[in-house]
């Protein structure tokens, strides 16, 4: 059996809040003055003068002449149309309003979707953990149209839950033929009110009739405040290791803990499973294998990084009981879609050329065992 966890960042679409920086105050305050100034009735010409140079600042000049615009399905995508194409119904005649509507997602670059799946069809695992999908319909058109591009075999099973977030930051799992999902729990970790996360228990048969258990989640991220950050996201992993201890002694003793926890392992809000229970984090096990860093960095170990010559930060992991982590035969990382925007540098697919076209910001992490 082959399982891997995979922190997608969205297959088609991405909530843009995630994607995009805030303005600085300079770009604040000329959106403040052309407001104020558009609100004038009569405007002097000096005034007249400044609107088009805050036009100009704000990259109001870069129109296109193509007239209409159409909103589809797919990525989420504002498409212009040509002049040539018949117009669309642009409001009822109520209202007769002829106005425009913010995205609240931006599209992802088709290369990028395509470096998601050609990660995926290399480490071709026969149990898949994504992290942050964006929903069902996507994943399904992800699965049956993109990985059969590289030779990858549709899953035959997908789930989707939705997490408590708007951002469409959902937990997945694709299953291959031979593997059944037989329960699905989710359970709220943390205890700060709103603040609760989502960790979601699958029971999963294999083809010779084992009973894998598996949680999956994915923690709170770094916040302008630490302290607050640390102190949620160690609410949530003392949850996680209480359900942990709790399959353990009803003795379901093959369970698997996956995810983005995004803080690295050393980290004491982590502590509770590390210290507190018997899971092994399969970046120890003697077979887990990485390209390694070129050049000096390859004999580097940073603070933080996965291992010696894997200098990127660890917050994806992939973490087993006992029983299974003896039962490891072939472990590894896969960070060849990933842009290393700094030095050290990794090889990487061809296709990935920079930030903007690489699958993730996350390694896909993966462990084949005999069951």
């Amino acid at each position: 059996m082959k399982i891997a966890t995979f922190n997608i960042q969205n297959l088609f679409h991405r909530d843009k809040s995630l994607v995009e920086q805030p303005i600085g105050k300079c770009i604040t305050d000329w959106i403040e003055e052309l407001d104020m100034l558009m609100r004038k009735s009569s405007k002097l010409l000096s005034e007249q003068e400044r609107i088009r140079e805050l036009s100009f600042l704000l990259g109001f000049e870069k129109t296109t002449p193509l007239p209409y615009a159409v909103m589809r399905r797919k990525a989420g995508l504002l498409y212009l149309k040509g002049i040539h194409h018949s117009a669309e119904p642009r409001a009822g005649h109520l209202t007769n309003w002829n106005g425009w509507i913010e995205l609240q997602t931006k599209p992802i670059s088709p290369t990028s979707t395509d470096n998601k799946a050609q990660v995926i069809a290399d480490v071709n695992a026969d149990i898949l953990l994504l992290q942050e999908v964006e929903d069902r319909a996507s994943l399904e058109e992800f699965n049956q149209k993109v990985l059969p591009k590289f030779n990858c075999k549709p899953y035959s099973h997908t789930f989707v839950i939705q997490s408590s977030d708007k951002q469409g930051l959902e937990i997945a799992i694709l299953l291959r033929e031979g593997y059944s999902l037989q329960t699905i729990k989710t359970h709220l970790i943390g205890g700060h009110s709103d603040l609760f996360q989502q960790l979601v228990e699958y029971e999963i048969s294999s083809p010779s009739s084992e009973e894998i258990y598996i949680l999956v989640s994915n923690l709170v991220k770094q916040t302008d405040d630490l302290e607050i950050a640390h102190t949620i996201r160690k609410s949530q992993v003392e949850s996680i290791a209480r359900i942990y201890k709790n399959l353990i002694a009803k003795g379901k003793t093959k369970v698997i803990i996956a995810g983005t926890f995004n803080t690295p392992s050393y980290c004491d809000s982590l502590s509770p499973l590390f210290q507190n229970t018997d899971v092994k984090d399969i970046t120890k096990h003697f077979s887990f294998e990485v390209a390694t860093d070129e050049g000096d960095d390859a004999s580097y170990f940073r603070l933080g990084a996965y291992r010696m010559g894997v200098n990127i930060k660890q917050n994806d992991y992939l973490l087993f009981s006992p029983a299974l982590f003896d039962s490891m035969q072939d472990s590894g990382l896969n960070r060849k879609a990933m842009w290393p925007i700094k030095k050290p540098q990794w090889s990487t697919y061809k296709e990935v050329t920079s930030k903007y076209n690489a699958a993730s910001e996350h390694p896909m992490v993966w462990g084949k065992l005999i069951l």
